[in-house]
């Protein structure tokens, strides 16, 4: 009996450690690339690429005030401004249309749910042009309110996707009791459901959040002006055929993925539960 404990107290131990050995390359292999961006960025062009992997010789703190006062300061805010407005917009369509489909029974119900997630399939790429003709005709081309109508309209799908599975799960047994202590549909909805589906909300805007923030296809083709668009394409644009400061690149790259490291840090409890949730539930 002793010595079956005994092996079996061995064989764990060799499970933890090859599971814990996984973990400590997974964790090296995200956090490195980023620990050497920040590195990079205080760099000049020769030492980053003569000593890619090393110290810098002299920390350039210069490199990042300058990147940030005369390249991507006004890219930053335009992307601030559009993902902000775009996450706003995408969370109150999205969780009224998944409360609308997951709690009433309405004749057209299953049509506008399947219409919405056909929005699933279709690929950005494929409705530039269309999407660039209608900004045009509506003139919101060139514009904050084209670039987060279009944001919102290939983000909604998924995310009352999210929601929708998440609220079909919650109980209906405490909205039936304040229906019955004569709270409204929205009050049921404003204060009951939403507060339940905080951990889905919150992994919802996380998705919509990111993707808006890294966007640079829609940036590109819906404005002209460069007062408008965003930080992916002010990085870009950052990179010459005649010389690139690399290491003042870098910098602009650590300052553009502040946002979203602060984003996930705060957010991270919600995020993580409404996956687990989403997970076991869906």
């Amino acid at each position: 009996m002793t010595r079956h404990k005994n092996r079996l107290s061995a064989s764990a131990l060799i499970v933890r450690t090859l599971i814990g050995a996984g973990m400590v390359v997974m964790l090296i292999g995200v956090f490195y690339p980023l620990f050497w961006m920040v590195l990079s960025g205080f760099k000049d062009n020769t030492g980053l690429l003569t000593n890619p992997f090393g110290l810098p010789d002299k920390w350039r703190f210069s490199n990042y005030v300058s990147i940030w006062n005369n390249g991507i300061r006004r890219y930053f805010f335009n992307s601030l401004v559009i993902t902000v407005l775009s996450s706003a917009l995408v969370a109150v369509v999205s969780s009224f249309a998944a409360f609308a489909l997951s709690r009433y029974r309405f004749r057209s119900r299953r049509f506008w749910f399947m219409y919405l997630l056909c929005g699933l399939m279709l690929a950005p790429q494929v409705s530039l042009i269309s999407n660039y003709k209608i900004l045009q005709g509506l003139h919101l081309y060139n514009s904050y309110a084209g670039l987060v109508f279009v944001y919102t309209a290939f983000r909604v799908p998924y995310t009352m996707f999210l929601m929708w599975s998440y609220f079909m799960t919650l109980p209906k047994d405490i909205e039936e009791a304040a229906c019955i202590d004569g709270c409204s549909s929205f009050q049921n909805f404003a204060h009951i459901l939403l507060p339940m589906s905080k951990p889905i909300m919150a992994t919802g805007t996380i998705l919509t959040v990111r993707y808006v923030w890294n966007d640079f296809l829609f940036s590109m083709v819906y404005t002209e002006s460069a007062a408008l668009r965003t930080i992916p394409y002010g990085l870009n644009a950052l990179k010459s055929e005649t010389g690139t400061e690399w290491a003042k690149l870098m910098a602009g790259m650590v300052i553009s993925a502040i946002p979203i490291i602060v984003l996930f840090t705060f957010t991270q409890k919600y995020f993580v539960r409404g996956l687990a949730v989403g997970a076991v539930k869906g």
